[in-house]
């Protein structure tokens, strides 16, 4: 499993930018970036090469921030990947609590996936042939 940063933000004008510019001022590179919103606030899910320190200096630029445990788990980035993936927890009776995708070189997808983590999910993504992406492969 990897961490992502999940962010609460207030749905206000520049608050996201001002989010991504303390990431980018930290130095700190961004894989993925979700934003789901309701009326007064908005959540962003961050994939990020440097989590913790992410985490932190979003705390101290004032956002609330939190690092939370996903599944990130490789696959081929083409018509009906994810479809595969998906089915498979279906066939297992498992529920994705939510989902995002980014690609990266190669020809995969990563797609990653809040799952879980007390069943045996791993045994079962890799069972059918699908990788895990640890997070020495994202992070710095």
């Amino acid at each position: 499993m990897i961490d992502q940063i999940v962010v609460f933000l207030e749905n206000k004008k520049g608050r996201l930018a001002a989010l991504c510019r303390a990431i980018g001022d930290a130095g700190i590179s961004m894989h993925a970036l979700t934003v789901a919103d309701t009326a007064n606030y908005g959540v962003a899910r961050i994939i990020a090469d440097t989590p913790a320190r992410a985490c932190e200096v979003l705390g101290a630029a004032g956002f609330r921030a939190s690092l939370t445990k996903v599944f990130a788990i490789e696959v081929p980035d083409k018509a009906g990947g994810l479809a595969s993936l998906l089915e498979t927890f279906d066939a297992a009776d498992i529920n994705v609590e939510y989902a995002y995708c980014f690609t990266v070189e190669g020809g995969k997808a990563i797609d990653v996936l809040r799952i879980d983590s007390s069943l045996n999910v791993e045994k079962i993504i890799t069972g059918a042939g699908f990788r895990v992406v640890r997070p020495e492969e994202l992070y710095r």
